[in-house]
């Protein structure tokens, strides 16, 4: 076959992936969306948690839609109200019926100390997020015009859900702009070419966008809820991560080969044959890792382990097939002005030789000096304290937080979201009698009643989320199950209580906690095992993947004790959200043994031709580049979740950050290699490497980029 037919089909054949890869975008983008499915509750809990079964119960009673906004008004200098001030109050709380249900607004309530004024006004929630939320607006709207000296804030469960929407309010974009900037630069500084960064960013770019509308038919096609925001922010950011992670291997690979093949259509062919396996190695990691997430608990979990799932596959599929196509068209000058010739010079990764050559000569001072580097890192997550209180969920502080907080200083800090315990019309006397005898309560009184359950509202001494309110939460529920005749009917799909159940905004806060914890005892060895048994058959040896699946775990600690300081004594956050440990685990432990994947399947290969500690040696040099501007990048990318208002996604993005360069830099810089040149051919154990001398000796081709 001549030279020119070659160089036709294989223009062909690309030709034809870009427009099949269209074809599949356009099928994408023009199937039909299905209707979101309710959410399983409130929080996203199953039935056989209280705070669930309470919501579903509540559903019998005639108040079933009906959420108290609470208006708080207090002087801006924080004294008395005065007799003027408490008749404005009462005009403004007449201005107010027409929010409320029935047009009934109770008066309004004075603290002990005369400086806040509360009125409360029931609204009706039937009608979703987005009329919470306009009728939110139009009651702060309401009481924005109060004569000079007063201040009026609105808080309450009905505030809070207008806050949370309006906090996202272009957040998408914002999200989209900077990751794609940072990705931008970091490409552009990689390459130092003005047009090779373009490519793979525009592949990365329009996967992500493919992602974001796969998930939107996707996750709800499989029953589940989708949360706009918090699962598409991070399922974002993944794709940006694992695609350019993705790009970075190939198109070093490429490069590589473009030094030894003139028809750069057989060198595409030779690059994907050699990063086929880690690329769908790593990206199946990922996939199992993130899909651990459906045995969660919560429902917000499990659509993001769907969504993740469906982004890392379309990012393997670009990598594998789209980019391929889109480089080879464009030819070798993409790489303009250094272009890759056949037998030109070859710029070997001096640092990274140099590196490794240091760790050959000490392995085991270099791998101690690692462990404990790891292990003081970890330790500083000793002191570490999880649980956010619902006001501190938020970096800029809402109007519903300064409001609970206003709230909290006149009145008991429970006011804003009284505790709601489900039992019998008849057993309501002895249930409130034994809820108020609970410490930490404040007050207990009977609240809404239907034919065969009965509420009494509950209101706490302690702010919601606390752990004073766990306790006294614990407390409660105890001393409610314990009245006799008290247990109301069951709700659908739970079994039968045992007496009064105890539910609402504050006991969903701590059931979900729970949750929380129940799920990182669960996922936590699954993810381990399964990580392990894909570089099990990987590798095809049982000590390196014990060793690397170790090393994770350890830079997991160590990112985790870092952050915490930073947290702590930098940022000044009160403590962790509770399932910012299970969601960092999963990303870091998923994410971080890709770096490992690259470099170990490169030492294998070349293994085969010099040995394994020449091997190892061979590939830290020519992959060093590649896998540090990877590792960088994906850092920064996670990072950039930190432009999203809620602390528990800055939290997830620092810790994945810190975790992803302690990978990079670290463990598989240093540690891994350390460990390598320690073993030398027992790192394949049981398995073995078999040597072929007529395969190449290994070269130091020219990094991806010139780090060094």
């Amino acid at each position: 076959m001549s030279v020119f037919t070659r160089v036709a089909r294989g223009r062909l054949a690309a030709w034809l992936t870009v427009a099949a890869a269209i074809v599949v975008g356009a099928a994408v983008f023009g199937t039909p969306q299905p209707d979101n499915p309710a959410p399983v509750s409130a929080t996203g809990l199953s039935v056989q948690w209280q705070s669930t079964q309470v919501q579903r119960l509540q559903d019998q009673l005639p108040s079933r839609d009906v959420q108290p906004a609470i208006a708080v008004i207090s002087r801006g200098d924080g004294g008395a109200l005065s007799e003027t001030d408490r008749t404005t109050v009462g005009a403004r709380a007449d201005d107010l019926r027409r929010f409320a249900v029935g047009g009934q607004v109770s008066p309004a309530q004075i603290s002990p100390d005369g400086a806040v004024a509360l009125v409360a006004v029931p609204l009706d929630t039937a009608g979703g997020q987005e009329v919470v939320t306009d009728t939110v607006t139009q009651l702060r709207a309401t009481l924005a015009d109060l004569p000079d000296g007063l201040t009026a804030e609105v808080t309450g469960a009905p505030a809070f859900t207008a806050d949370l929407s309006s906090v996202f309010d272009g957040a998408d974009v914002t999200l989209l702009v900077v990751t794609a900037a940072v990705v931008a630069l970091l490409l552009l500084i990689t390459y130092r070419s003005p047009f090779l960064w373009i490519v793979p960013l525009a592949v990365v770019a329009a996967t992500e966008q493919l992602t974001l509308r796969a998930v939107d038919v996707i996750v709800p096609g499989v029953g589940i809820n989708l949360q706009q925001g918090q699962v598409t922010g991070i399922a974002s950011v993944l794709v940006f991560g694992a695609a350019t992670d993705y790009a970075l291997l190939l198109i070093a690979r490429y490069r590589e080969e473009l030094r030894r093949e003139e028809d750069r259509f057989a060198a595409m062919r030779a690059a994907l044959r050699r990063t086929a396996e880690p690329i769908l190695a790593s990206g199946g990691t990922v996939v199992l890792g993130v899909l651990t997430l459906l045995l969660s608990e919560q429902e917000t979990n499990r659509a993001l382990a769907v969504a993740c799932a469906t982004g890392v596959v379309f990012a393997m599929l670009s990598a594998l097939f789209v980019l391929p196509a889109v480089l080879v068209l464009f030819g070798r000058g993409l790489f303009w002005p250094f272009v890759p010739r056949v037998g030109g010079p070859v710029r070997e990764g001096r640092l990274w030789g140099r590196l490794g050559a240091a760790v050959q000569r000490r392995p085991v001072v270099v791998a101690t000096l690692a462990t404990v580097l790891l292990g003081g890192l970890a330790l500083g997550g000793l002191g570490i304290r999880t649980g956010l209180s619902e006001t501190e969920q938020f970096r800029a502080e809402p109007e519903a937080v300064t409001g609970a907080q206003t709230l909290a200083r006149a009145f008991p800090a429970g006011s804003t979201q009284p505790v709601a315990v489900i039992t019998t019309p008849a057993a309501v006397k002895a249930v409130t009698d034994a809820a108020t005898a609970v410490p930490g309560v404040a007050s207990a009184r009977p609240g809404d009643a239907g034919a065969a359950v009965a509420q009494v509202d509950v209101v706490l001494d302690a702010e919601p989320g606390t752990t004073a309110s766990d306790r006294a939460i614990e407390a409660l529920r105890a001393a409610v199950a314990a009245v006799p005749d008290s247990a109301p009917p069951a709700a659908a799909g739970a079994d039968a209580p045992s007496g009064a159940i105890v539910g609402g905004s504050v006991a969903a806060t701590y059931d979900s906690d729970e949750a929380n914890d129940r799920d990182l005892r669960l996922i936590l060895p699954i993810i381990l095992l399964l990580v392990g048994a894909v570089l099990v058959l990987l590798l095809r040896g049982l000590l390196a993947p014990l060793l690397l699946v170790l090393t994770v775990i350890a830079s997991y600690f160590a990112s985790l004790g870092a952050a915490w300081l930073l947290f702590d004594h930098v940022l000044g956050f009160p403590a962790l959200d509770s399932g910012v440990l299970l969601l960092a685990f999963v990303f870091l432990v998923a994410l971080g043994v890709d770096y490992n994947i690259f470099l170990v399947t490169r030492a294998r290969e070349d293994a085969r031709s010099a040995g394994t500690r020449a091997g190892m040696l061979s590939a830290l040099r020519v992959t060093g580049g590649v896998i540090t501007s990877a590792g960088v990048l994906l850092a920064a990318v996670f990072a950039v979740l930190g432009v999203l208002p809620l602390i528990t996604l800055t939290q997830i993005g620092i810790i994945v950050c810190i975790g992803v360069l302690l990978d990079t830099l670290l463990v598989r810089t240093v540690l891994v290699p350390a460990l390598t040149f320690l073993l030398g051919d027992r790192f394949w154990w049981p398995g073995r490497i078999t040597r072929d001398p007529v395969r190449e000796t290994p070269r130091s081709p020219e990094p991806v980029a010139a780090h060094d």
